[in-house]
């Protein structure tokens, strides 16, 4: 079977579930400049091809489950995009280029290979949610705390001991922090600076949630801290 292309006025690729596909030629479907959102989840992609910093216009990129070991320095030049999603590859590393993302929104690196951020993820200061749980993380940059829009960051089942120390301090948007599976403590995490600015952040929300008449789930309602 070959792979389904999908290309229209909303300029969108999209193709799921099958083996094989050729990238370059599904880049040549479309003229590459106009692309807004490019989903290849779920088949057997390797490498991603040089021309991908060609794709100017993109805002969403999709790449789910897959088997991508790096992502190429020319990810940088995707400076529109907003939403990146790369979960369950075999990624060890990401660029420095990722830094020039300046427009990121949502970054999940989950279910990976990876041991650390590199230092430039500080610059990305649109991020607002930041997914990396199921890695090997040791751990996170002093950048981090450059992230002033963050609002919500995942690390379960990774290996932290600790975290940026003006984290919370910094980083006056976050409201939940999720770092289930992971050797720091929650008396360490309570004496980081900044900790009752976030618990009172973190409430706020809750609050909301409830106010808003929220479906709390089988597994209740997330109050925004998970140790």
């Amino acid at each position: 079977m070959g792979c389904c292309v999908k290309a229209n006025a909303s300029k969108e690729i999209r193709t799921r579930n099958h083996r094989h596909v050729g990238l370059e030629k599904i880049f040549r479907q479309v003229h590459e400049p106009l692309l807004c959102i490019l989903i290849l989840a779920d088949n057997l992609i390797e490498n991603l091809p040089v021309n991908l910093g060609l794709l100017k216009s993109l805002k969403v990129a999709t790449l789910d489950g897959n088997q991508i070991r790096a992502l190429p320095d020319e990810l940088g030049q995707l400076v529109k995009l907003e939403r990146l999603s790369v979960s369950s590859n075999l990624l060890m590393s990401l660029p420095e280029t990722i830094g020039r993302l300046q427009n990121l929104v949502l970054l999940d690196i989950s279910n990976n290979k990876l041991k650390f951020f590199p230092e430039s993820i500080g610059s990305c200061f649109s991020l607002e949610e930041l997914q990396a749980n199921d890695n090997s993380i040791e751990e996170l940059p002093a950048s981090v705390c450059n992230l002033i829009q963050l609002k919500s960051l995942c690390l379960n089942n990774n290996n932290l001991n600790q975290m940026p120390l003006n984290l919370l301090r910094e980083c006056k948007s976050l409201q939940t922090i999720s770092l289930h599976g992971n050797p720091i403590s929650m008396d360490q995490f309570q004496q980081m600076d900044g900790f009752k600015d976030f618990e009172a952040r973190r409430k706020q929300k809750f609050d909301k949630q409830i106010d808003s008449n929220v479906i709390i789930s089988s597994k209740g309602l997330d109050e925004g801290v998970d140790l």
